[in-house]
């Protein structure tokens, strides 16, 4: 027996139950039987035949790049490494050893600004190694089995192969990530750290060479296929391409606060009677409204976590939440965001960005210039008035937080938003639009201002060779999304280049 699918149902708080599907491997009698009683809702599954898969003849001219080891960039790579290919990965991080300290460092308050190259968002795995780990997707695609198989192997939990709501928690990811990338070498991939991707050369309409900074060196590299997983945070990078001439469009995103309410009082909303149940765990919750025309929603929910600094420049103040995998923290935390679209903004490809920046410093200000983050309580921020610290929820916020009337940093459609999503959040979640919860600004990168163009075989519409992939191209929401969009990339590389002898 396997389970496939495992998942809760809490619809009603005095029957908080199990749904558990699993396959049976039985013998034609015993299987003839349950499939003919009703009581059991068997149905018989005839495993899925495989098509192999035609790898291109072309010999490449130059190395296969792959830019940025967040999880697109990890499966590309992995992907090219298992099948031959051999690929050159680069990396303007650090290994994830180093990076942990580097990002501790920022938090503790001992350094005033976060490294520019080895922060939450740049680094060995990627912004989402800092978070919940959640491998929820809205997806569906055959690859999604692949990349929970190369998770577990890495050291994931077996569990995340069928929980409905899996996540592996920021601990146990910087090993899987760790594991990943030694898999990468082991298969014949060269990682490349503090390796920055600073300039492209195109020869006949095609990306040929790259050009790689590491620390004092510059060096072109022949290039046959870049596969560009850059993350939404490496904005240098999308200005370079952009001056390149690399199509590309303004998207829509979400700007918001993160709001803090005790987790006890998350499990009571969600699981009345059975909150303290122990195969209940810490509660989740996502939660939608409108304001006007515009959605409002909670967004990376972390139960048993906490918000951390998620900056990656100078003058900035960007908020994120992170959660370990026993979910075991005193408070529960999520963002409340609201719609932004290019009409807010602005219709050049990088308004976007250009937005952000404003936004980011302009909170980097109200907390008053030295990394500290403004905050308010729920109602003081109703209110429209300056508010006084919580009394029974202690922010999670490093390294501090500044209280503050929290709207002079958001504009007046997200103050508006948020005020509204609060209260029709509370119509829903009992609780959650309590007096003394806490907001802290600004959640900004909840996903990529812009999308880099590409056609269907996820090839750059104006340089070929080049294979936007990720979020930070645009194309993915998440963990696994990503992963996925990494994979596919690597295969539509490998239907034209032969492997490599």
């Amino acid at each position: 027996m396997r389970i496939v699918r495992q998942a809760l149902d809490a619809r009603k708080k005095q029957d908080v139950f199990l749904c558990i599907h699993a396959e049976l491997t039985l013998s034609d009698a015993a299987a003839k039987k349950v499939l003919h009683d009703p009581k059991l809702k068997a149905e018989l599954v005839e495993p899925a035949a495989e098509e192999p898969f035609a790898f291109g003849t072309r010999e490449p001219e130059g190395r296969i790049v792959v830019v940025g080891l967040g999880p697109a960039g990890l499966f590309a790579a992995l992907t090219l490494a298992e099948n031959g290919y051999r690929p050159l990965v680069i990396e303007r991080g650090r290994p994830i050893e180093e990076r942990v300290k580097d990002v501790e460092t920022y938090w503790s308050g001992s350094i005033r600004e976060p490294d520019p190259d080895s922060n939450v968002a740049f680094g060995e795995g990627g912004a989402g190694t800092f978070s919940d780990g959640k491998l929820t997707t809205r997806i569906r695609d055959p690859h999604i089995d692949g990349v929970l198989r190369e998770m577990i192997a890495c050291g994931a939990p077996d569990e995340i192969a069928y929980l409905a709501k899996p996540h592996i928690g920021t601990d146990r990811l910087r090993t899987v990530v760790g594991n990943l990338r030694k898999r990468i070498e082991a298969a014949g991939g060269e990682v490349r750290f503090s390796a920055k991707l600073a300039d492209l050369r195109m020869r006949d309409g095609a990306v040929r060479e790259v050009l790689i900074r590491e620390k004092d060196r510059e060096t072109w590299e022949p290039c046959a296929a870049l596969l560009l997983a850059m993350g939404h945070g490496a904005r240098d990078t999308a200005r370079m391409l952009f001056e390149k001439g690399v199509a590309m469009a303004p998207k829509a995103f979400a700007i918001g606060v993160r709001a803090e309410h005790p987790q006890s009082l998350i499990n009571e909303s969600q699981y009345g009677p059975m909150a303290n149940h122990p195969r209940l765990g810490a509660a989740e919750y996502r939660l939608t409204a409108r304001s006007g025309e515009r959605g409002v929603y909670t967004f990376c929910m972390c139960p048993g976590g906490q918000v951390v600094a998620s900056a990656s420049g100078p003058e900035q103040v960007v908020v994120n939440g992170m959660s370990n995998f026993a979910r075991d923290g005193r408070n529960a935390n999520a963002a409340v965001v609201v719609q932004i679209t290019p009409e807010d903004f602005g219709t050049h490809p990088l308004d976007g960005m250009q937005y952000l920046d404003r936004l980011e410093r302009d909170t980097f200000l109200l907390g008053g210039g030295d990394g500290t983050a403004p905050a308010s309580t729920v109602g003081a921020f109703l209110r429209n008035e300056v508010s006084k610290p919580s009394r029974s929820v202690e922010p999670t916020y490093r390294p501090g937080v500044r209280y503050t009337r929290l709207a002079d940093c958001l504009p007046n459609f997200a103050a508006k938003g948020i005020a509204e999503g609060l209260k029709a959040f509370g119509r829903q979640l009992k609780g959650y639009d309590m007096e003394d919860a806490v907001l802290t600004a600004v959640e900004s990168r909840t996903s990529s201002p812009l999308r880099i163009l590409r056609d269907p075989a996820m090839e750059s519409v104006s340089h070929k060779g080049l294979y936007p992939i990720g979020e930070g191209a645009g194309y993915a929401g998440g963990i696994v999304s990503a992963a996925v969009d990494g994979m596919k990339a690597a295969e539509a590389v490998m239907r034209i280049y032969a492997p490599l002898p």
